[in-house]
């Protein structure tokens, strides 16, 4: 059972070697799909791999597109104007902007627009080639966004604006009309993956922001792992939504349904006008009327009284008082009578005190008044009047509306980035405006896929990652240590015999052996009795039998879990029996008129059976 187990376990490290190998294979597949590829020293000197990259191109029609790979601005217009609502030092949008390229994990060639300076508004928009309206056609948005120091405070979403005749992009600020917000915003330990649209209410001309509800994915790790992560809102013309990161969907739903507050209005309301009776009675329970106050009931008393079984301690100091004047205290020498009064010795705790039970008058402890009462009350009874929790009647709502199609919202013509960090270096790249699935997902691949394939191979191995984590977290070195341990204890345990069992069986096999031996030395001694060494005998035979007993005990046990050993035992156990028989006639024949070796010779044989 025990080597079974071993070529078990054995087989299943072959097997994970060979996966291990397999894996291997496949990273170096992919490896060879990047024919040139290029390990450089960085300025902290820290490798990094070089891609060929070239600026994506649109694969086919697309609204908007923007790689900044140019180097400029161009096309981009910076906001002008000054914030409502805002100190003046802080109220004009003058937030620096800048083309860069990534501090780490970077592509040859690839640049992006980097917010640069902190606790200041930024602004800067672009006009779409064309404006998009909603109709059949989905929205597809794609932007990438790359926290390079991390984020305190601040947001890095989009705006999508609304296209008016009167849209100045220089004049660009945080009430400027927008038909969405999108993007990841965060403050303090609040992370969030905005997706707001304003919607439009068919009655009376007003907008409303309606907030989908929040991703149930944990978005930390988007903040805070410093690297290019692609963002992308999609909706379509059945009403429905989903927002993904990296290409993995986080959050779906309906814009009917799965949105706070809700799309459409009830469509009745409480009457604004109506107001409680003044004689509804929504009490559930009154005091009962009928009910009576004891004779006996004394509201007076005091809640506490002095304990009359109480005894003052023995030794308790009536006289002395906790504190005393200082002994050891002198009047000051510059101390004077007329200007600071007649001086006095500081107190100090009366020395008496500390072994005596108490100092000063004793006063019995205080214990609940036993005949106190209170004030009486009536017990309470249902209210027979009880009328129920007033509610105002409903009326029709004046405001009421139903939109079943809330896709298709204001046309936009601009997109554009309003924000507020506390942070900088701030990267955005390679924004795509679309309604072709095939479009984006490609325009995502020439791009964000380059990123994410350059900081996959500059990662550090698995033994870095986690040296790194325990650096971190020194208690996973005791995990660290256990999980290494396991294999080996199981390897021990398996494929190495317990000595125990294996000593238990020699001693199996030496006991038939003696107990042969012991048979023969009883029998030569039984031929050639006398009275010198007839005690001894006895003794011998006595002792011989304990064994054999112990022996066939441990024998007992050993036949039940061997069955090999049993049936040798059974062949050996007859061979004895059959020696014993032929010992005990002979020994009966040639026996003389002592008795004592032959009953000791019987005992054994009935023994034995």
């Amino acid at each position: 059972m025990r080597l079974r187990w071993c070529w078990v376990y054995m087989a299943s490290v072959l097997i994970g070697l060979a996966a291990a190998e397999v894996n291997d294979k496949e990273d170096e597949e992919d490896d060879e799909l990047l024919e040139t590829t290029e390990y450089a020293e960085s300025d902290q000197n820290r490798s990094f791999l070089q891609v060929p990259y070239q600026t994506p191109v649109p694969s086919g029609d697309v609204f908007f597109s923007e790689t900044f790979d140019d180097g400029t601005l161009n096309g981009w217009v910076l906001s002008r104007t000054m914030k409502e609502d805002a100190d003046e030092d802080i109220a004009k949008y003058d937030g620096e902007w800048k083309v860069e390229e990534l501090k780490e994990n970077k592509l040859l060639g690839d640049l992006g627009l980097v917010l640069k300076s902190t606790a200041r508004h930024h602004a800067i928009s672009s006009k779409l080639k064309m404006p998009f309206v909603f109709e059949n056609e989905p929205l597809i948005v794609h932007y990438e966004v790359n926290f390079q120091d991390g984020i305190d405070c601040g947001g890095a979403y989009i705006k999508l604006l609304s296209h008016s005749s009167s849209l100045n992009l220089e004049e660009f600020h945080d009430r400027t009309p927008y038909t969405i917000m999108f993007g990841p915003d965060k403050c303090g330990e609040d992370y969030k993956l905005h997706f707001i649209f304003r919607h439009k209410k068919p009655i009376i001309v007003d907008f409303d922001e309606k907030h989908a509800k929040r991703p149930d994915v944990d978005l930390k790790k988007y903040f805070t792992d410093k690297k290019t992560h692609l963002y992308t809102l999609i909706l379509k013309p059945e009403n429905t939504f989903e927002i993904l990161i990296d290409q993995t969907v986080v959050s779906q739903g309906s814009l009917l349904e799965d949105v706070i507050p809700p799309l459409n209005p009830p469509k009745e309301i409480d009457d604004p006008k109506e107001k409680k009776p003044k004689e509804w009675d929504e009490r559930v329970k009154i005091p009962d009327p009928n009910a009576e106050k004891p004779e006996d009931w004394d509201e007076g008393g005091p809640v506490k009284i002095e304990d009359p079984n109480a005894v003052k301690p023995e030794g308790w100091l009536d006289d002395e008082s906790h504190l005393i004047p200082d002994p050891e205290a002198h009047k000051p020498s510059d101390w004077n009578d007329d200007m600071d009064g007649e001086w006095e010795a500081p107190l100090v705790p009366n020395p008496k005190c500390k072994t005596a039970p108490g100092c000063g008058e004793w006063k019995p402890p205080l214990i609940d008044n036993p005949n106190y009462k209170g004030k009486w009350k009536p017990p309470m009874i249902e209210n027979p009047n009880y009328q129920g929790i007033w509610k105002p009647r409903k009326i029709p709502n004046p405001h009421y509306f139903e939109d079943l199609n809330p896709f298709k919202m204001t046309t936009f013509s601009a997109i554009g980035l309003e924000l507020w960090s506390m942070t900088p270096d701030i990267y955005f790249d390679n924004f795509i405006i679309c309604s072709d699935k095939e479009v984006a997902d490609r325009w995502a691949s020439d791009s964000w896929g380059l990123k994410k394939l350059v900081a996959s191979a500059n990662e550090p191995g698995m033994i870095n990652q986690l040296l790194t984590a325990a650096d971190e977290r020194p208690w996973l070195w005791g995990l660290y240590l256990l999980t290494a341990a396991l294999p080996v204890g199981l390897l021990v345990l398996f494929c190495w015999p317990r000595k125990k069992i294996d000593e238990e069986e020699e001693d199996a096999d030496f006991s038939m052996s003696d107990f042969i031996e012991s048979d023969e030395n009883d029998f030569e001694l039984q031929k050639n009795p006398n009275k010198e060494n007839q005690q001894d005998l006895e003794e011998a035979t006595s002792g011989t039998l304990n064994d054999k007993e112990n022996e066939d005990d441990e024998r007992t046990e050993q036949e039940e879990e061997d069955e090999e050993f049993s049936q040798e035992d059974e062949e050996i156990g007859d061979t004895v029996d059959q020696s014993s028989d032929d010992e005990m006639k002979e020994a009966d024949e040639g026996a003389d008129s002592e008795n004592n070796p032959k009953k000791s010779l019987r005992k054994r044989r009935v023994r034995k059976d």
